[in-house]
């Protein structure tokens, strides 16, 4: 298989044949220019179609080998219903070469094993909860809710052929997210009763309104940024050799300050808050090229943080079950470390090669399926399985920059960075939070959680990098003499 560097670069026609001779034009060469042209788009398609099928295998796999490790059987009714996101995958791909024929071929194959091994781990904690009083249908809402998403997605390929067009709903874009934070703060709409009021309900349906505001945030600051680099970037006194912006500049970075503390503080969520606010960050240090903006932005959250720590007590326990995970009365605390400390065991009882799929025991640690689903995944695949896991999400992040970096204009590359971003900064704070790096937060691991809301934005953020890597593959550039 070509390694992903074989793919890192623009394909350009006369990168292929190197450039025309001072001697004189030549028509073979043109020829074969042309040939060339039309020849990669198919190539990548077929590496693309090749993982897909690598992709459905995995997750085939992981579900037959978590039946024989829980059942010792296999039942072949949920494997019936998985085989639905295979075809939808299939028919993605086949959207992709008629509206998006040079996109990145890995990006969909990596959501797509990804988003199966979170089925298979989601059924399994199923398969070991059911007859008792936390039984769930985890799984087959997880695969319905994928096949939504993949219908979104295949939706967004067909529907947005120019994704410059984004930046022209900026504004909208702005409003939108505003709405969607402010939601679960509404009565009788948002879900109380939890740790993080980040939910609401419609009906029979519950979502977190959140994870669609990451994107339309991601979209806003783009088109913001574009516009207003100039006057943050070039502007402002010197200080410590770093140019530091201008009073007057300063309104959009405290205006999302405060957005993530009304977060933080009325949401009761530090993972979404942090994951706002590291978002414009990484944003505004891309558009800039300035570190003053990161260092003032970490300097205001940090403060922000330590200030809710000191006065809030939701914050004040998730720093406590940090530091001192193994302190009885932070152990036995509501809310305190004992789910912590249960999944790191889970995490030692997984060791090197882990116990198998189906015979070790997730459950034990509450809310498996969805906050702490790496942990489940750690103790039946081991530290092998999870770091399989982690490149696949170094592969796909990497693939996001790439595509960021290297696009046609400014609203393209500040996009691309910001939704690769997005997949970044989740899995560093999951990660960090359930090994006991950084405190726990409320955010869930893009595409293994269980959780509807998610996924649905997660394969948007799959749609939205393929339209922009189609389009930075699918420059003309023509080198003459």
């Amino acid at each position: 298989m070509p390694a992903a560097s074989d793919f890192s670069a623009p394909h350009d026609a006369t990168e292929a044949i190197g450039k025309p001779s001072n001697s004189g034009f030549s028509p073979s060469a043109l020829t074969q220019t042309i040939t060339i042209r039309l020849r990669q788009p198919a190539r990548l398609r077929n590496i693309e179609l090749a993982l897909i099928v690598i992709a459905g295998g995995i997750g085939a796999g992981a579900m037959i080998l978590v039946q024989l490790g829980a059942l010792g059987t296999i039942q072949t009714g949920i494997l019936w219903s998985a085989l639905v996101i295979f075809v939808l995958a299939l028919v993605m791909h086949f959207v992709a070469r008629v509206v998006a024929r040079e996109a990145d071929p890995f990006i969909l194959p990596i959501g797509l094993t990804l988003n199966g091994l979170g089925i298979a781990e989601i059924y399994r904690i199923d398969l070991a909860t059911a007859g008792t009083k936390f039984a769930t249908h985890a799984g087959s809402r997880q695969i319905l809710w994928t096949i939504a998403a993949l219908v979104i997605a295949i939706a967004i390929l067909l529907l947005i052929r120019n994704y410059r067009v984004l930046a022209r709903f900026r504004y909208t874009m702005m409003f939108a997210s505003i709405v969607l934070l402010l939601l679960p703060l509404v009565p009788g709409l948002g879900l109380t009763g939890l740790n993080a009021r980040v939910w609401v309900h419609a009906g029979p349906l519950s979502f977190q309104p959140g994870e669609i505001a990451k994107i339309t945030l991601a979209i806003f600051f783009a088109g913001y940024l574009v516009q207003a680099r100039d006057s943050l970037s070039l502007m402002g006194p010197k200080i410590l050799g770093m140019r530091f912006p201008r009073p007057r500049d300063l309104g959009p970075i405290l205006v999302i300050w405060a957005v993530a503390m009304i977060v933080l503080i009325f949401e009761r969520d530090l993972g979404t808050s942090l994951l706002y606010f590291g978002l414009f960050l990484v944003m505004i240090y891309t558009a800039t090229g300035k570190a003053s903006w990161v260092v003032l932005g970490v300097v205001l959250f940090v403060g922000g943080a330590v200030a809710a720590a000191s006065s809030l007590s939701y914050v004040h326990g998730r720093f406590e079950a940090w530091l001192n995970p193994l302190s009885q009365s932070v152990y036995n605390a509501y809310g305190g470390s004992y789910q912590l400390v249960t999944g790191l065991f889970g995490f030692a009882n997984g060791g090197l090669i882990g116990t198998g799929l189906g015979q070790g025991s997730p459950q034990t640690t509450p809310l498996s399926q969805s906050d702490y689903i790496i942990a489940s995944l750690g103790e039946e695949l081991g530290l092998a399985g999870l770091v399989a896991i982690l490149g696949l999400y170094l592969l796909f992040v990497s693939r996001g920059f790439r595509i960021g970096f290297v696009g046609q204009d400014d609203f393209g590359r500040l996009l691309g960075v910001g939704l690769a971003f997005t997949i970044a900064l989740q899995v560093f704070v999951v990660m960090g939070g359930v090994t006991r790096v950084i405190p726990l937060t409320g955010l869930t691991m893009p595409f293994l959680a269980a959780g509807g809301s998610s996924l649905v934005s997660n394969w948007i953020i799959v749609a939205l990098l393929m339209r922009l890597s189609d389009s930075i593959r699918s420059r003309p550039r023509i080198v003459v003499g």
